[in-house]
């Protein structure tokens, strides 16, 4: 998992790159909370290009972060989602109410990233 922070929108966008299942999704959610509470962004943005799976552990993440963005005044959106993760974004109604954004590129190389102030990668 990679994060991007772009200071002048306040923005911070995590490209995620891996299943997220039970295993990592503890995992990623201290490394998410971590950046989160470093630079209290207005928006946060989920970039779900690379996932190829992810089961009710991720949703639970994803919601878990949604609460702690609301408590911080800012809001979170989706990107990039994949067939099976737009599946268990459907079946589990989170669309209601974290918005998929549609017009955000997708993170492939360095050329591709936003403008940052700090990039930090997560093995």
């Amino acid at each position: 998992m990679e994060s991007f922070y772009k200071k002048d929108d306040k923005q911070l966008i995590f490209k995620m790159d891996e299943e997220i299942d039970e295993c990592t999704a503890q995992k990623i959610r201290r490394k998410l909370d971590n950046e989160i509470e470093r630079y209290m962004p207005k928006e946060i943005i989920f970039d779900f290009n690379n996932v190829s799976f992810m089961d009710s552990a991720g949703i639970g993440l994803i919601i878990g972060r949604y609460k702690l963005a609301n408590m911080l005044g800012g809001k979170v959106q989706v990107a990039n989602m994949t067939t099976p993760v737009r599946k268990i974004f459907e079946m589990s109604g989170i669309q209601r109410i974290i918005p998929e954004r549609k017009d955000c590129p997708k993170i492939r190389e360095k050329k591709d990233r936003p403008q940052i102030i700090k990039e930090v990668q997560y093995e």
